[in-house]
């Protein structure tokens, strides 16, 4: 009957996982499109007048040369070209850029506007990816293994002053992440925003979609042709993303370890059962061997 029990609240429990996660993309999907839909159709109709205006005031030109033209540069854009500016831009291909452009593809967040296009560019770019992410991952990993440590030090040196255990790791834990954010998702916006003439919300957005990977490609450092960029720009905004990263993959563990204890506190079953299964489990290794 306890069997039963504790197999009954597990399955209760990841099938109210599924209609959280399931609700919340609907919810995602319903409010992203009541703010972007209308934008997008006043962009799309401002494009099409735009056009219009175009072909009335030069007249030597018709509409099928103007698509042409249209494709030929999206088709440049697609490619990495920027076709606002001159042949005197700047290389997307560059050391700076490409070590950016490395930094992006081990790291998975692959924002879309620079990819290779030789053959011999694209299978490379195969086999690399194949090696480099796992090599990131595991950089990643030992990475926030070594901050683990040093947190682990500073809670040691917090002990002396105040004596009780879970308020010297609460306190640890909170100086952890306000250090963190201000280092990787403060400053770095502000000095993204002051250099490509962002606001500071702009920054910070970038900051965060290309930490947590998502990589949407609307806004990338150093492509503005306009600019003047120092050489190692993009080279250090690579590092910068590593080592956040790192920083953010251990707040997210934290987290997680949070979430795994708040869960066991309220359902008590959910614990036990994952523990036993864990166990039988093991037991069944030995038993093969």
């Amino acid at each position: 009957m306890a069997r039963f029990q504790l197999v009954r609240v597990k399955v209760s429990w990841t099938v109210l996982l599924a209609l959280a996660h399931l609700t919340y993309l609907l919810v995602g999907a319903i409010i992203f499109q009541f703010l972007e839909r209308e934008a997008e159709s006043n962009n799309r109709n401002h494009f099409q007048l735009e056009k219009l205006n175009f072909l009335s005031n030069y007249t030597c030109l018709d509409r099928p040369a103007l698509e042409q033209f249209v494709q030929v540069i999206l088709d440049a854009w697609e490619n990495g070209v920027n076709p606002s500016g001159n042949s005197t831009n700047p290389s997307n291909w560059d050391f700076s850029s490409s070590f950016f452009f490395a930094g992006t593809v081990v790291t998975t967040i692959g924002y879309g506007n620079l990819s290779p296009s030789t053959v011999s560019g694209q299978v490379f770019c195969v086999f690399y990816a194949l090696c480099g992410i796992p090599l990131n991952l595991a950089f990643l990993k030992q990475l926030g293994k070594c901050l683990t440590i040093h947190l682990g030090r500073l809670e040691k040196g917090m002990v002396s002053v105040v004596p009780f255990r879970q308020t010297v790791e609460a306190l640890s834990v909170s100086l952890f992440f306000i250090t963190g954010s201000l280092l990787f998702l403060v400053v770095p916006p502000l000095l993204f925003s002051y250099v490509e003439g962002w606001t500071f919300g702009e920054g910070f957005y970038f900051a965060f979609i290309t930490l947590s990977t998502i990589g949407f490609g609307d806004y990338v450092v150093g492509t503005d042709p306009g600019k003047e960029y120092i050489s190692l720009y993009r080279s250090l905004a690579g590092i910068w993303i590593i080592f956040a990263l790192a920083w953010l993959a251990l707040i997210l563990n934290m987290g997680t370890r949070i979430m795994e204890h708040v869960i066991g506190l309220t359902h008590p079953g959910f614990k036990k059962q994952e523990e036993e299964d864990v166990s039988s489990s093991k037991l069944e290794d030995m038993s093969k061997i």
